[in-house]
């Protein structure tokens, strides 16, 4: 009888035999992947047994954005994907400007919701002609996704999460950046804000001092 894969190394295994330039692909994998029953509790398991090598390695790859936590739990330079754990706070503790804000992504990815639910809002957008600036947004479409659920943002894609339920976490695999930035839209104030990774950034370091 084959041995079932822990969840995490069964979907990598599944990714690395797709064709992920195509992300559709990926989409299809993943949400067959997601849709296993015991998806939260073999995540809780993975974390739970992590060597004191991975667990440094997760610490060091993650991040605390102003609306979550950023968990890295999987990112091998040969792949052309990452997992990833996103963690919101609580809601009092949000600060404005990140998940919030209507924005889009340097890649393309999957999530699905292990726990909570949160607003889903996607939007059109108008770019200035070099698509480094937002002019507008138009809101398409809303709703409530809850546990279980899954679904798919394309890097060029707009949309906001305003509001998250305490506890909410939500798994995403992810591709590598597809393009340099990503930008932000205020629709309040019409302000506009494109985000350039700091690791971008070194080579110009030395000439701004």
């Amino acid at each position: 009888m084959r041995t079932r894969l822990p969840a995490l190394a069964e979907l990598a295994c599944a990714l690395r035999a797709t064709d992920v330039h195509d992300w559709h692909n990926v989409t299809e994998r993943f949400t067959l992947w997601a849709a296993r029953a015991d998806l939260c509790a073999e995540i809780r398991a993975h974390l739970e047994t992590l060597s004191d090598t991975m667990a440094e390695t997760v610490r060091a790859k993650s991040r605390e954005t102003t609306t979550h936590y950023a968990w890295c739990l999987m990112d091998q330079q040969a792949d052309a994907f990452s997992f990833w754990l996103h963690e919101y706070k609580p809601q009092l503790d949000w600060r404005i400007g990140y998940a919030d804000s209507v924005h889009n992504h340097r890649y393309h990815f999957c999530t699905t919701l292990l726990k909570g639910s949160y607003l889903h809002e996607r939007f059109t957008t108008e770019l200035n002609a070099n698509g480094t600036r937002v002019l507008s947004a138009t809101l398409q479409r809303s709703g409530v996704c809850a546990a279980g659920e899954s679904g798919t943002m394309l890097a060029h894609e707009f949309h906001r999460i305003p509001k998250a339920e305490d506890g909410t976490i939500t798994f995403l695999v992810k591709s590598r950046a597809m393009r340099p930035w990503s930008l932000s839209f205020d629709p309040a104030t019409g302000i506009s804000r494109r985000h350039i990774p700091v690791e971008q950034r070194l080579t110009a370091l030395a000439e701004h001092i």
